[in-house]
């Protein structure tokens, strides 16, 4: 695992050890890169189920300013430090061992918004339509920003759900597709 392109191209970061945690592929981050856009200017991301923290850390790599990283399990949480430490990257961070329905409500009560959101629960064991749902009524997605969802590739997720709306879908290989979403547009 490593960081594919900005500021800390090449670096490479710790798995998590132990056999819960799924990382990314470097393939899927590169080709979810290029669709989001290769760089930002700014802008805050959350990284829900973030493991060893590889797509929070990617976009603090492409230009995001801020990142909030949760997961539940202490040697993730403690993993994302360690790479965040490593890439000095710690002050532009917030890592919570929480789980995430629990970190999406504290995270409203702050009035945060974001211009990222990644979704790459344990396959099968969350409930994407509930998250979605909850990202949508919390109103935590900026406008224009973006919800990722990594999922199982024979999982379909909804086109429309509380005012997301799938906008890509992408499948890579046989057991991983990333659907995205973007704020719906009102007809006017």
């Amino acid at each position: 695992m490593r960081v594919i392109a900005g500021e800390h191209k090449g670096r490479a970061l710790k798995a998590v050890p132990n056999q819960l945690t799924r990382p990314t592929t470097d393939k899927v981050k590169e080709s979810l890169f290029s669709v989001l856009g290769p760089f930002f200017d700014g802008g805050e991301c959350l990284d829900l189920f973030a493991g060893s923290g590889g797509l929070g850390i990617e976009a603090l790599s492409r230009g995001m300013t801020q990142c909030i990283f949760v997961d539940k399990q202490g040697k993730a949480v403690e993993t994302i430090k360690q790479n965040l430490t490593t890439l000095k990257l710690t002050d532009h961070a917030e890592v919570y061992r929480n789980d995430a329905v629990r970190a999406l409500k504290a995270v409203a009560k702050r009035d945060k918004q974001f211009e990222l959101i990644f979704l790459d629960p344990p396959y099968e064991k969350m409930s994407y339509e509930d998250l979605l749902q909850q990202i949508g009524e919390a109103g935590i997605l900026a406008t224009g920003g973006r919800v990722v969802c990594e999922h199982d590739a024979k999982k379909e997720l909804p086109e429309l759900l509380a005012g997301l709306q799938a906008v890509k879908r992408d499948v890579y290989g046989n057991t991983t597709a990333i659907t995205i979403y973007q704020t719906a547009q009102e007809d006017e």
